[in-house]
């Protein structure tokens, strides 16, 4: 077997090539699977499909219970690379921090992971719950890895879930939801000079659209803020001088825990009968879910995430939690599992992801190897 350093081995994960869209993520499951093969860790590669696959290892501990640590495969594109100043697809070591994509989201927390597994079982130590590593393809787009473990019973009762994604070693105990809401408005055209005589699909669309922001404005969590609603897509008109007649929408909207899609769905739905009613029926409006990701909330009282504050503050880091405002497989992974505790919590940096020059910390990436072999 090939030994490799913490850092070494981090650099063998940036150095495999995961862009979501372009690169084979076999490529790296494979890699991890044969890394910790070597290690005698009990591992397996769960074909998807020509490109996707996941790689799932068990560590056995002295209780069957479940604790499972996720992290992700694949990254975004390395965008302009004339906007980086060193080669994306190469690790680079500066200033203490490694620069490569994937550097923060989330290599440097999938690497801890595998590294810190491996090392418990070449050291023969058993764990106080059996841990599941759960490496997971197409987290950056649809989440088919996190569907497919799911359908595997992976998450089967588990009591825990990890999630690496970056937090800078701070304790993320809830998440931001997404709903992807499209809607089409149909109205009525007119000559552009007489626009009284038409209903513009367009208008409407933003008074709904400016309508619900609004409202779900109103919902404020300590840890996560206010719900954020944006428009990301728009297409209508027809030509200058006419009113247009049809128009769509989409909207990217990031929840909190005390709003959920049905409500939100309820909300632009109230909202639109109102307008329709105001126009004799003649503005109609249709709303389609395209990607809903759920919000995640942990009690304050649980106890692994007190547990969690209490190796941090030993560690003497900050201990102190944040939210996390982009969905992450989370959302897939605890779906209707509505007790059990989520953590997020790695060495990456969420500012840092998707951005060029994006980095980790090494030592940040130390401090989590150490924390997974305190914790567990």
């Amino acid at each position: 077997m090939k030994h490799y350093s913490e850092e070494e081995f981090l650099n063998q994960l940036l150095s495999i090539p995961s862009v979501n869209g372009v690169d084979d993520e076999r490529e790296i499951a494979n890699f991890i699977a044969e890394y910790l093969k070597d290690c005698k860790v009990n591992v397996s590669v769960r074909e998807i499909d020509q490109r996707h696959a996941n790689v799932v290892a068990v560590l056995g501990g002295k209780s069957k219970e479940k604790v499972v640590w996720n992290g992700h495969l694949d990254t975004v594109p390395y965008g302009k690379l004339s906007q980086w100043n060193t080669d994306p697809a190469v690790p680079a070591k500066k200033n203490g921090c490694i620069y490569a994509r994937g550097a923060s989201d989330m290599k440097s927390g999938l690497a801890a992971m595998v590294y810190a597994l491996g090392n418990m079982k070449q050291r023969g130590y058993i764990p106080e719950k059996t841990i599941y590593f759960l490496g997971t393809c197409d987290e950056e787009k649809g989440g088919l890895g996190a569907k497919e473990a799911v359908k595997e019973g992976i998450m089967d009762d588990a009591v825990l879930l990890l999630v690496g994604e970056p937090t800078g070693m701070k304790i993320g105990s809830a998440q931001k939801g997404c709903v992807w809401l499209k809607m089409k408005t149909k109205g009525k055209t007119s000559h552009g000079a007489y626009p009284q005589e038409g209903i513009n699909a367009v208008e409407y669309g933003f008074e709904i659209f400016r309508k619900l922001k609004e409202k779900l404005s109103e919902f404020v969590h300590p840890l996560l803020g206010q719900p954020t609603v944006q428009i990301t897509g728009i297409k209508g008109g027809i030509v200058p001088n006419m009113t247009p007649d049809d128009a769509e929408f989409m909207l990217d909207i990031r929840t909190v825990p005390q709003v959920s899609t049905g409500e939100i769905l309820r909300y632009a739905l109230c909202l639109s009968q109102t307008y329709e009613r105001n126009t004799d029926g003649m503005l109609k409006t249709e709303f389609t879910v395209e990607n809903e990701r759920m919000a995640i909330e942990t009690a304050p009282d649980d106890l692994w995430l007190r547990k969690t504050e209490w190796v941090e503050r030993c560690m003497y880091l900050s201990a102190s939690q944040t939210g996390i405002n982009y969905f992450t497989d989370a959302s897939i992974l605890a779906e209707g599992k509505k007790d059990l505790p989520v953590i997020l919590l790695g060495p990456g940096e969420p500012f840092l992801a998707h951005k060029p020059d994006e980095y980790v910390e090494l030592k940040k990436y130390l401090q989590f190897i150490e924390f997974l072999n305190k914790l567990f």
